[in-house]
């Protein structure tokens, strides 16, 4: 009999350990964003064994291909003792599109620029590099692919990695409104995904950012909507080259009032939109005791702001709807997630990620 018990233990054991190592597995790999606040350090510090690769947002280049910046030295040293992977972010100086311009089409600033990458990858020991290149033109893809081949073979040679930073997209056109062909040709129309997914490492789309400031109030990343992005994508990039982009920030729609000399009244008022941290949505829903409300379809949770009779709208990311999402990453045997950005997060994720 005491075997009996003692088998129908170790059965025990190994089922719960299975499933916990199951439901870890299924994240895949866990890819932080990071930019230099002290919140973002001490989530790093907190939850460092959570976290495979932690992605530094710490270099800029300008048009001749002149890199700078830096990784917080407590980054290195925290991740190096942990065996935490750091792939720092590279970005055009302002999402400048000029710039970006300008730097593809010298080839001298692009090499300037790609020695200098490996450079840093060797001295500072990062697995690589992610390309943050935004505000990219359409009429740019050629030479933003041709770039991205010559950056991924010059890191390759030294044993180094090349992942890009991509942004969203649901179909091959624009869409039906000319604010969607607007994003088309400025933001969106310029990665060539197919070319790209075989030259590169991997690339975290940024499924988030579905509404901004420049929309009406919605998710900063609805379930439904990130399915087709990830559908769509998947048409041209390996499942295992593929990352998903899961925001950690939540959206506040406000009304904004600004003076402009340039207007007939002299001013005007406009609906505007900024990005919070988790602690300050729970400020928000205190100060207005708002209703907080699951949104079944888009799995979100919204909450209406009676602001002195002027209504606002929070939508929240938060560890319920960063479940939703992550359901995609098995369903669709993704590489896993990039999550934008560390600090910012609802404190519950960690305990869905442990």
């Amino acid at each position: 009999m005491k075997y009996l018990v003692l088998s129908f233990l170790a059965i025990l054991f190994i089922n719960l350990t299975s499933s916990a190592y199951a439901q870890s597995e299924s994240y895949g790999e866990k890819l932080f964003y990071y930019v230099d606040t002290e919140s973002a350090f001490k989530s790093l510090e907190d939850h460092i064994a959570e976290i495979s690769v932690i992605a530094p947002q710490s270099y800029k280049v300008d048009a001749q291909g002149v890199v700078w910046g830096e990784v917080d030295p407590r980054v290195i040293k925290i991740a190096e003792s942990h065996d935490v992977k750091v792939m720092p972010l590279i970005t055009n100086l302002n999402f400048d599109q000029t710039l970006l311009h300008q730097l593809l089409s010298d080839s001298a600033a692009v090499h300037r620029m790609i020695g200098t990458l490996v450079d840093l990858c060797t001295r500072n020991k990062y697995i690589g590099i992610q390309f943050d290149f935004e505000n990219l033109n359409m009429n740019d893809k050629d030479i933003y692919t041709r770039m991205c081949r010559e950056a991924a073979d010059a890191l390759h040679k030294k044993g180094f990695q090349l992942s890009l930073a991509v942004v969203h997209r649901t179909q091959r056109y624009p869409g039906n409104t000319a604010y969607l062909a607007w994003l088309f040709q400025n933001w969106r129309g310029g990665y060539d995904l197919k070319r790209l997914g075989d030259i590169v490492d991997f690339i975290s789309i940024m499924t988030y950012s579905e509404h901004t400031g420049r929309t009406t109030p919605g998710p900063v990343a609805a379930y439904g909507w990130v399915k087709k992005v990830v559908e769509y994508c998947l048409k041209y990039i390996p499942p295992g080259k593929l990352s998903l982009g899961i925001p950690l920030y939540s959206e506040h729609w406000y009304t904004a009032y600004d003076s402009s000399p340039s207007t007939v009244s002299g001013s005007f008022a406009h609906s505007a939109s900024s990005a919070l941290g988790y602690e300050d949505v729970e400020g928000l829903i205190e100060r207005y005791n708002a209703n907080v409300i699951w949104d079944k379809k888009d799995k979100i949770n919204y909450a209406i702001l009676d602001n002195d009779g002027v209504f606002e709208y929070l939508y929240i990311e938060d560890a319920k709807s960063f479940a939703a999402k992550a359901t995609l990453i098995q369903k669709y045997h993704l590489r896993g997630f990039s999550a934008w950005v560390l600090g910012e997060e609802d404190p519950g994720i960690w305990k869905m990620l442990k």
